[in-house]
């Protein structure tokens, strides 16, 4: 037996908004539309499935919900910020390596943009 996927699901009514951020601030494809439910895949990526257990987030942050690493943290900063949400802390160098921010999603849930500096 082998996990393959681990999903994030999020409780949400306005699906619209899960389209604009996941979509348009993340950049994430829209692959799975049934009406009641989207899912969200980053194109072209492959990684193991991982699941992360904390009681802090680090650097005394609270743990966030979902943790998103992209390619270009200024450029989802920006499109963030475009779009009216408010940054909720960073972006900051962490002492592990690593530079992050985090964002609100439209149905509150606390999302850790990160980077790993190449």
């Amino acid at each position: 037996m082998a996990v393959k996927r681990i999903v994030t699901n999020i409780p949400a009514t306005r699906l619209d908004a899960a389209r604009a951020f996941y979509g348009e601030v993340l950049g994430l494809e829209l692959v799975m539309d049934h009406g009641w439910i989207l899912t969200f895949a980053a194109s072209g990526a492959s990684a193991t499935p991982q699941i992360s257990v904390a009681c802090e987030g680090g650097s005394e942050t609270p743990v966030p919900d979902v943790s998103v690493e992209v390619d270009d943290l200024d450029a989802v900063l920006r499109r963030a910020t475009e779009a009216g949400h408010a940054i909720e802390y960073g972006p900051v160098q962490e002492p592990w390596g690593v530079r992050r921010f985090y964002v609100r999603d439209p149905f509150g849930r606390l999302v850790n943009i990160l980077v790993h500096p190449g």
